[in-house]
């Protein structure tokens, strides 16, 4: 038992040469709890090679993979949003704002490019869930709507790649009326007779849900997203019963007939190239 009192007895370990290892080596699957090296997670697209669990990724990790070469030209980058209600709850809207975007290196929720999709032109939204929560506010909905006009000029197939917690409070009826202005938008790139691509990915929520998430041509999502209105424990306190098993997720909403397909991410890509031959035919 002598080893219990190290110090005591002045029986010290030197720690001068303990090595340390730097953060982010590994990673830890949220669902499975399987641990693999951070670099191969990332080359799995962020899935996890056990469970399959798709891991929440950034606009910029869906624009490598979809658009060839992961080369783009993005469109309306430096749109920031303005504080029209000077709105201020814990923090001031401003403060946020400022906070998020040095956080993120993002200016707001959404991120807009075109370019080519195997050697088809495209033009993408993505939404990006570490800004406020992919929140929609008025910037989202005005690049949004302005991308869609650039598949409209550029006559190719809009894709919106949804990933949001619903309208943002903080400008309140501004945010609202991105509902309206988005889908008046997409009325237009139906008269043109071009594509709409509406891709759902975990969570795909609230506002943006009752607007142009679900207005696709064609509606595809991630295995096990939340795709929902109001929450489920909302539905199930208005309601006063209990859900059935997977309310909301993806696969449900597929059986339920509000989606077309489901897709893994290492197979989007093909998928969407072969959608979009499709509709050129």
């Amino acid at each position: 038992m002598g080893w219990f009192k190290r110090t005591k007895e002045k029986i010290l370990t030197s720690t001068k040469d303990k090595k340390e290892l730097p953060e982010g080596l590994w990673h830890k699957c949220q669902e499975c709890k399987h641990v693999v090296p951070s670099e191969d997670h990332a080359e799995n697209l962020w899935v996890c090679s056990e469970c399959s669990h798709h891991e929440r990724i950034s606009a910029n990790d869906y624009f490598q993979i979809l658009f060839d070469d992961g080369k783009f030209k993005e469109l309306d980058q430096n749109m920031t949003s303005g504080d029209p209600l000077e709105f201020e709850d814990t923090k001031r809207y401003t403060d946020r704002l400022e906070t998020t975007q040095k956080k993120t290196g993002l200016n707001d929720a959404v991120k807009t490019g075109y370019g080519k999709l195997n050697g088809h032109s495209i033009v993408i939204a993505a939404m990006d869930f570490s800004f406020i929560g992919g929140s929609m506010g008025s910037v989202v909905g005005e690049k949004i709507s302005r991308a869609i006009a650039t598949a409209i000029k550029k006559r190719t197939p809009f894709m919106m790649i949804s990933k949001s917690g619903g309208a943002r409070m903080m400008e309140a009826g501004f945010s609202l009326m991105q509902m309206a202005k988005t889908s008046a938008r997409l009325t237009q790139l139906s008269e043109a007779k071009l594509p709409y691509i509406s891709f759902l990915t975990d969570p795909t929520t609230g506002g943006v849900t009752a607007s142009y998430a679900m207005l696709g041509d064609i509606n595809i999502a991630e295995p096990n997203a939340l795709i929902a209105f109001a929450g489920p424990r909302v539905v199930k306190e208005t309601i006063g019963k209990d859900l059935p098993e997977g309310f909301q997720r993806s696969e449900f909403v597929l059986d339920h007939g509000f989606l077309d397909f489901i897709v893994k991410r290492k197979e989007l890509k093909e998928r969407l190239a072969l959608v979009i031959k499709l509709f050129k035919s």
